[in-house]
C-alpha cells in the first residue's frame, strides 16, 4: 500500500506541474497578441488527400491584414511597413478553394529508349511538313574531299520531278548516247550498264505513272496487279496465246503460262521434279536462276515450294517483263548474257533454268555457257526446254547436236531427257576436266582467276575450276544452310582479329536482336512488306532474321565492290545478292522495291561516291509508300536528314537500342503515295 500511494503523489505532482505550464503559456500568449502586432492566420484542411474546401482558425487580430505583395515583388530593397497604413478588411469565415492550375502539356516521346537507355514502345512520329521547304532550282550539294576529310558547300535545296517520259527510266540501260558510241552491237553490248558521265546523273525525282495505286500485297499479287501501275499492254498482245498475261479490266492477270508450259507453271514444276526428284526443290535446291524468265511465272510459282528463284531478263522488245515480274513480287533484275560477267558469284545456283530464253548457248564456243558453268553450283542442274530438245527439223537437230558437244566438253552428264525438257548435272570436283583429251577446248581458266570477280569484268572463255576442298559443293540442305557457317567463309578476304566463325554468329545475332525490336516496338509485321533491299548486306544476317521472324518477303543483298566480297557466303546461306558500286545506278525499274535498308553505308561510301545521288537513286526504286531504314554514324545524320527532307520524304531520327548518346541514329523515310 506505501508503493500505491507513493505512485498516486508523484501522478498527482506531475499532474499540477502540467495545468501550470498550459496557465502560463495562455496568458503570455494573451499579452503578445495584442493589436500592436501581425496578425496570423492559421490554416487547416481535412485529412482526405483531395480537400473540397478549407477553412481558416482566426487569429485575435482578424481585423488587421498585411499587403505583402511589395515584399513579393521587390525583395532586395528593404521596405517599411507602418501600422497605421494598415486598413482593416473583414475576413471570411470559410474559403472556397480555387480551380487546379492546368496540367503540364503531355512529353512527346520521339525516340526508340527512354532515360535510363530501356526501348520503349509509347514512343511518337515526329510529323514533316513540306512547306518548310521552298520551292528551289534543281541543284544539289558540291562535295569536295581533300586529304580524306569531306567538305558541304552550299545547301540541298528541293528537288524537281522528272519529265514524264522518264518514269520507266533506268539511268545506266537507257543511256542511248552511249550505245550509239558502241563500236558494235552484235553480241548484246547495247543491253549491258553504259552509265550516263557525272555531268548528266540523275538530278530529280522520276515521276509515276499517271492513277499509280499502292500495289496488291503478297500473296495476290502473284496473280494480278494494277494495270495504271505498269501501263504497258504490249506485252499482253503479244504473248496473250501463251497464257503469260492478259488485261482484264483495271488489272493485269497471269494465268501461270509460259511460253513452254501454257499449261501452267505447277504442273511444269511437278514435271521436272518427276524427272530427277533428286532436286528436290525446298530441301537441296533452294536457290534457283530464271533466264529469259517472261513475266517470272516459273519463279512465282517456286515460291510456294519454299524456292527462291532470281529472274532475269535483258530490256529488249519484251522490255517490261522484269517490272513485271518486281510488280507481282518476285525476285527478278535486268541482266543480259552478252560480254561480261553477270554480278554474281561463282557457284551461286543449285539450279539455273532457260524456257525459251532466246540465248545462244553455243555462240563463240559457248562462251555463254562456260557462263552459266561458272554460276552453277558443283553438282547443280542446268534445265533447257527449247525446240530443239523435241522437234525433228534439220536447223533444230543441229543445234541440239551443237549443244550435246559442247555439255560433254564441259563435262555436263545429261541425266534426263523428256518431252521438251533436257536436264544436265555439273560435276562435283574436278576429276573430269583433268583426263580429258589434251587440247580438248575450252580449256580450264589459270589459277589466277577470281571467279567471284565480277564488276565490269568481260566473260572468260575456260572452264571455272572448283575449290580442291569442296567448299560450294559441301553446303546443307535448306532451312539448316541459313544458320550453318559455310565452307567459303573461310575464303573471304578482310581484316579480322577473330575467327570468321565468330564473325558469322556474331552478326547474325546483332541482327536477329534489332530485327526482334524492330517487329516489337515498329510494328514491321504489319507493313505490306515484299520487296526488300539491304544496300550493304554483309554476311546476310539482316535478310536471315527476317526469315526468322516469317516476314513473308524476299531480299537482294547488295555487296558494295568498296567492301569485301562475302556474296558467295550469302548464296550458300541459301539466300540471293549482288555486286553493286552505289557510285553507279542500279540495274532496276522505278518503284520496284517496299523497303531499303542500308547499315553503315553512307559513313563509307561518302568519300567515293556523291550522297544526294545515292539517295536520289534509292527514291528512284522506292516505290511511293515505302520506307527507308538508314542505320549509320551520327556524323552523317544530319546531311542525310536534309537531304531526305529536300528529296520529299517524311524523316526521323531516332536514337538505336544503345540510347541518346551512342555513336550511330536510326533514320526512317517514309515515301509519299501521292
Amino acid at each position: 500500500m506505501k508503493g500505491f500511494d507513493l505512485y498516486k503523489s508523484s501522478i498527482l505532482v506531475k499532474s499540477v506541474g502540467f495545468v501550470f505550464v498550459v496557465i502560463a503559456f495562455f496568458y503570455i500568449g494573451k499579452h503578445w497578441s495584442g493589436y500592436n502586432y501581425e496578425q496570423v492566420i492559421f490554416f487547416n484542411s481535412n485529412s482526405n488527400a483531395h480537400p473540397k474546401t478549407l477553412t481558416a482558425s482566426i487569429s485575435p487580430n482578424s481585423n488587421k491584414t498585411v499587403d505583402i505583395i511589395p515584399l513579393i515583388n521587390n525583395t532586395n530593397e528593404e521596405q517599411t511597413l507602418d501600422d497605421h497604413s494598415l486598413a482593416p478588411v473583414p475576413l471570411p469565415r470559410s474559403l472556397t478553394r480555387s480551380p487546379p492550375p492546368p496540367p503540364p502539356p503531355a512529353v512527346q516521346r520521339m525516340g526508340l529508349v527512354d532515360e535510363n537507355g530501356v526501348m520503349r514502345n509509347d514512343f511518337e512520329v515526329g510529323e514533316f511538313d513540306p512547306d518548310v521547304l521552298e520551292e528551289w532550282n534543281n541543284e544539289t550539294d558540291a562535295m569536295n574531299v581533300d586529304d580524306g576529310v569531306r567538305v558541304r558547300i552550299g545547301v540541298v535545296r528541293k528537288f524537281g520531278k522528272c519529265a514524264a517520259s522518264m518514269r520507266e527510266y533506268i539511268p545506266c540501260l537507257d543511256n542511248v548516247e552511249a550505245v550509239k558510241r558502241l563500236k558494235s552491237t552484235k553480241k548484246g553490248e547495247k543491253f549491258e550498264r553504259h552509265c550516263p558521265e557525272k555531268d548528266k546523273e540523275l538530278n530529280c525525282l522520276v515521276p509515276a505513272p499517271k492513277g499509280y495505286k499502292a500495289p496488291i500485297p503478297w500473296p495476290r499479287s502473284r496473280d494480278e496487279v494494277w494495270y495504271s501501275n505498269v501501263p504497258h499492254a504490249q506485252l499482253a498482245e503479244y504473248k496473250g496465246g501463251q497464257n503469260w498475261i492478259v488485261v482484264n479490266k483495271d488489272k493485269f492477270r497471269f494465268p501461270g503460262g509460259g511460253t513452254q508450259f501454257i499449261h501452267g507453271a505447277d504442273q511444269y514444276i511437278d514435271q521436272i521434279s518427276k524427272m530427277i526428284p533428286e532436286i528436290a526443290f525446298g530441301h537441296h535446291t533452294r536457290v534457283v536462276l530464271d533466264v529469259g524468265c517472261g513475266v517470272a511465272s516459273f519463279g512465282a510459282y517456286l515460291t510456294s515450294r519454299d524456292v527462291l528463284t532470281l529472274s532475269v531478263a535483258p530490256k529488249d522488245v519484251h522490255e517490261n517483263q522484269i517490272q513485271f515480274a518486281l510488280e507481282r513480287g518476285v525476285p527478278a533484275m535486268v541482266a543480259a548474257f552478252a560480254t561480261r560477267r553477270l554480278l554474281y558469284p561463282s557457284q551461286a545456283f543449285d539450279l539455273i533454268h532457260c524456257s525459251r530464253c532466246r540465248v545462244n548457248w553455243t555462240r563463240d564456243d559457248g562462251i555463254l555457257l562456260l557462263e552459266v558453268n561458272r554460276l552453277l553450283r558443283a553438282g547443280g542442274y542446268f534445265v533447257w526446254a527449247a525446240q530443239p530438245v523435241y522437234k525433228h527439223e534439220p536447223l533444230l537437230e543441229q543445234q541440239w547436236e551443237e549443244m550435246m558437244n559442247l555439255t560433254n566438253r564441259l563435262c555436263w552428264n545429261l541425266v534426263k531427257k523428256e518431252g521438251y525438257i533436257a536436264i544436265w548435272q555439273k560435276p562435283l570436283d574436278n576429276d573430269c576436266y583433268l583426263t580429258r583429251d589434251s587440247g580438248t577446248q575450252p580449256p580450264l581458266c589459270d589459277n589466277q582467276d577470281n571467279p567471284d570477280n565480277v564488276w565490269y569484268v568481260d566473260l572468260k572463255p575456260c572452264i571455272t575450276q572448283l575449290p580442291e576442298d569442296k567448299s560450294g559443293a559441301n553446303v546443307t540442305t535448306w532451312p539448316a544452310r541459313l544458320h550453318v557457317p559455310p565452307a567459303r567463309l573461310q575464303t573471304i578476304t578482310f581484316d579480322a582479329f577473330i575467327s570468321r566463325n565468330d564473325l558469322f554468329k556474331a552478326e547474325s545475332k546483332y541482327w536477329k536482336e534489332i530485327i526482334d525490336s524492330y517487329v516489337r516496338s515498329m510494328h514491321w509485321k504489319k507493313f505490306k512488306l515484299r520487296n526488300v533491299m539491304d544496300m550493304r548486306a554483309g554476311f546476310g544476317g539482316f535478310a536471315a532474321a527476317l526469315i526468322d521472324n516469317q516476314i513473308d518477303c524476299w531480299v537482294m543483298n547488295v555487296v558494295p565492290v568498296s567492301g569485301p566480297n562475302t556474296l558467295p557466303v550469302i548464296y550458300d546461306r541459301g539466300l540471293l545478292g549482288v555486286m553493286h558500286d552505289w557510285c553507279e545506278p542500279f540495274d532496276t525499274y522505278p518503284r520496284t522495291y517496299d523497303l531499303l535498308h542500308a547499315a553503315g553505308l553512307f559513313s563509307v561510301e561518302q568519300k567515293r561516291c556523291s550522297i544526294s545521288s545515292i539517295m536520289l537513286e534509292m527514291n528512284r526504286i522506292l516505290r511511293p509508300g515505302g520506307r527507308v531504314y538508314i542505320r549509320d554514324s551520327v556524323s552523317v545524320m544530319d546531311e542525310l536528314q536534309e537531304i531526305g527532307k529536300a528529296i520529299g520524304w517524311r524523316v526521323t531520327i531516332r536514337d538505336t537500342a544503345e540510347g541518346p548518346h551512342a555513336s550511330y541514329r536510326v533514320m526512317v523515310c517514309d515515301k509519299r503515295l501521292k
